[in-house]
């Protein structure tokens, strides 16, 4: 079996896949409040385009981990049945959703094959809810919290993205939450994939400051990091984990294994980079199997060290997270 190694020798197992641009919130930080333009569908891989794509990488180059992101992936139609092609691969499926309307889809989708979710919810607060993702859907996405722990999922995990002046004045709330819910709360630092483009580094909040926020109250001890990008601490009281992603102030890029497919078919080797490939027009016009492997192989070839955020040769990708995909 071949594998996709970048220039630096790490090996690429981890694939994100972006099954629609498509989202019930517009985010402050994914999309802008006005003027995005939907893919029309015509553009959007379809499920049989997205499985043959999946499986080459999974039986042809070791990826073992496939998370399907969007935009909001229960948007897309008859999600379940794409669920239930991609399980039939050895891989450790998950999927990331704001879960406002989960408490329909949790059972179903577990039944179909989905292992783990991750759940982004920012606030508690209903009006910085609404603030935050111009919705009044606080409560829904309470509800959907809550149908996914009681539909069994392996694991399920909050993702915070912690603004300075937004929301760092609940980080100790959401830490209480994620005890109080027994699942795993992963606060993440704000990076400069904002649509309206107001990311600046004095927003950020380090993994120091957020980690002693949480300290102050629930004594933590680390956990050994392995390959994820999260570093971990257990609550000394038994309370379970907490993580922090610390993108910005402690980069992760040295261990990274993550590769994206969007939802129009363009495949990125980083969620940073500056460049990606076509893959559905060549997918579309005939291209075998090993044609199609051999330019991801490529493309994976010539990724870079790491973002280099905070330094003056950082140059920022010309799309936002709704436009990439987690």
């Amino acid at each position: 079996m071949e594998r996709l190694i970048d220039s630096f020798g790490r090996v690429h197992r981890d694939l994100r896949i972006s099954i629609t641009d498509r989202c019930n919130f517009r985010c402050t930080y994914c999309m802008p409040a006005e003027g995005m333009t939907w893919l029309p569908r015509s553009e959007v891989l379809t499920f049989e385009e997205i499985s043959r794509l999946a499986a080459l990488l999974v039986d042809g180059y070791g990826i073992d981990s496939i998370r399907l992101t969007g935009g909001e992936p229960t948007l897309r139609a008859h999600l379940p049945v794409l669920v239930s092609q991609l399980a039939r691969l050895p891989v450790d499926l998950a999927i990331t959703t704001n879960a406002a309307t989960l408490d329909r889809h949790a059972h179903e989708l577990r039944a179909a094959g989905i292992g783990r979710i991750n759940i982004s919810l920012d606030t508690l607060r209903a009006d910085r809810f609404v603030e935050l993702t111009r919705r009044d859907a606080l409560a829904d996405v309470l509800r959907g919290i809550d149908a996914a722990v009681a539909a069994g999922f392996d694991k399920v995990k909050i993702n915070v993205v912690v603004m300075r002046g937004v929301n760092d004045d609940e980080v100790l709330d959401l830490a209480r939450f994620g005890r109080e819910r027994r699942v795993e709360v992963r606060f993440i630092e704000f990076m400069p994939l904002d649509a309206e483009r107001r990311w600046a580094a004095d927003a950020v909040v380090s993994q120091e400051e957020i980690i002693g926020k949480i300290q102050a109250e629930f004594p933590l001890e680390p956990v050994v990091r392995g390959s994820e990008p999260a570093e971990l601490f257990s609550y000394i009281d038994g309370g379970g984990l907490v993580g922090v992603i610390p993108s910005v102030t402690r980069p992760f890029c040295g261990s990274c294994d993550r590769i994206r497919l969007s939802a129009d078919g363009q495949f990125r080797n980083c969620l940073f980079a500056l460049d990606e490939i076509d893959l559905r027009t060549p997918l579309r016009d005939g291209a075998s199997d090993a044609e199609l492997g051999r330019l991801m192989a490529a493309n994976v070839a010539d990724k870079w060290a790491g973002h280099q955020i905070g330094q003056v040769q950082f140059i920022r990708p010309s799309k936002s997270m709704s436009q990439i995909g987690g």
